[in-house]
């Protein structure tokens, strides 16, 4: 199978890395408007220079030039070139979100069911073995009815700092809301385990810590010329520096400041450019710890918390039912049974315990949709694909109404809202 990229930055990356890796597909096209990044991209997967572009519009004018694209531009630019590739005739994977707004997402929907194209959307978490096995867990009636489930995302300090402080998602407005941008997720995720949207949200939070009010005493506006740097958690220097001679690290977070893997290029990088800026005199808005509730009707419900005041790790989450519990780290799952009183410990983990990392793939979550997509294709069998333009729809919509409550100090009852027409 062949695939085209559109977007070269770390997500259209890592799709590539997993297609060419597991021998699954072959890349030949991309579509990227940074020149290094296009030109390192074309090289490391021998991408003839007929099939690189500067920009998806040049792409989707062409004669399609492979069986499926992988759209991995910013969050904010999504819809054009989905609704472009569709009519190519081009099945797509689409990076999370679909888009920012619902109108963009039904269009991304419509698109695709009229030209009669595939579209999976990057909910990674949903294609694990993990998730597989807590959900099978879950429909069989083995813990009874689920009343209630706690959900964790452990965002990492210095991811935190990377990304949505320094990096491309500190702003809405250039990209959107941490739940969205982030967190889509694990909403998208936990309305799987329940089989059902929620009927009401409430959500708290805030922009608590990365900003001007707490910004130590003496700190300069770029660590490298800051006094406090060696005591701040936050700093670019031994963040950065600290990713060379590591393969893994230099790709990502490394690869988003610089692509001079030395010590001056680090150096010249953080001089420059964002990633070296103070946290707390940067221009970010997004939050950087939020609570989400969820009624799901009949007294059942879901609870999420994202932080970015943790080690980078995989979820944590409970599951209360009315026969058993369950208790999961991301790559294990401890199941009570109330009748017995007795414990299972079940490895769900799809990576050996010296590669599981939930900086690396998603604990190994970015190959199974890779897969999954690929299969798809190959055999006609839609049904692998398991987040489905309208499933993922459903979870960014829940996301919309957990924003509005948390903007509004409200309870939203997503009944009320005018469903979409499609």
């Amino acid at each position: 199978m062949t695939l085209a990229v559109v977007g070269a930055g770390l997500r259209g990356g890592v799709y590539a890395r997993s297609a060419h890796r597991g021998g699954r597909a072959r890349i030949v096209a991309v579509a990227e408007p940074d020149p290094e990044r296009r030109a390192a991209f074309a090289a490391e997967y021998g991408v003839p220079d007929e099939a690189v572009f500067a920009d998806w519009r040049e792409l989707a004018a062409r004669p399609r030039l492979a069986d499926a694209a992988v759209v991995a531009t910013q969050d904010t630019q999504h819809t054009a070139p989905v609704e472009a590739l569709a009519r190519a005739g081009y099945h797509l994977l689409l990076e999370k979100p679909m888009a920012t707004t619902e109108e963009d997402c039904l269009r991304i929907v419509r698109a695709a069911e009229d030209a009669g194209v595939l579209l999976a959307v990057c909910h990674v978490l949903r294609y694990t073995t993990y998730t597989r096995t807590l959900k099978e867990l879950i429909d069989s009636g083995r813990i009874g009815e689920v009343v209630s489930i706690q959900h964790l995302e452990p965002v990492g300090w210095w991811h935190q700092a990377h990304s949505f402080v320094r990096g491309n998602w500190r702003r809405e407005d250039e990209s959107s809301p941490m739940l969205l941008a982030k967190s889509s997720h694990d909403v998208d995720w936990l309305l799987h385990l329940m089989g059902r949207p929620p009927e009401r949200v409430s959500s708290f939070g805030g922009l608590v810590h990365f900003n001007e009010r707490n910004r130590p005493a003496g700190a300069a506006d770029n660590c490298l010329d800051c006094p406090v740097e060696p005591d701040c958690p936050y700093s670019a220097p031994r963040l950065y520096l600290g990713c060379l001679g590591d393969p893994d690290k230099e790709y990502w977070p490394l690869g988003a400041v610089t692509t001079d893997r030395t010590e001056d290029g680090v150096r010249r990088a953080l001089r420059s450019g964002p990633y070296g800026r103070c946290v707390y005199a940067c221009d970010n808005d997004v939050v950087d710890t939020q609570v989400v509730d969820f009624d799901f009707g009949d007294g059942r419900t879901a609870s999420f918390t994202m932080s970015a005041f943790t080690p980078l790790d995989f979820r944590k989450t409970r599951v209360f039912g009315t026969r058993g519990y369950v208790e999961g780290d991301g790559l294990r799952l401890s199941v009570h049974d109330f009748t017995t009183a007795t414990w299972e410990f079940i490895d769900a983990s799809d990576v050996p315990d010296a590669e599981a990392s939930a900086a690396a793939g998603h604990g190994g979550a970015d190959d199974r949709l890779l897969e999954a997509f690929v299969d798809a294709i190959a055999t006609g069998a839609g049904d692998l694909i398991r987040s489905s333009g309208r499933e993922s729809l459903a979870a960014h919509r829940t996301v919309w109404a957990a924003e509005r409550a948390r903007r509004t100090g409200t309870v939203v009852t997503l009944a009320d809202e005018a469903a979409p027409v499609l």
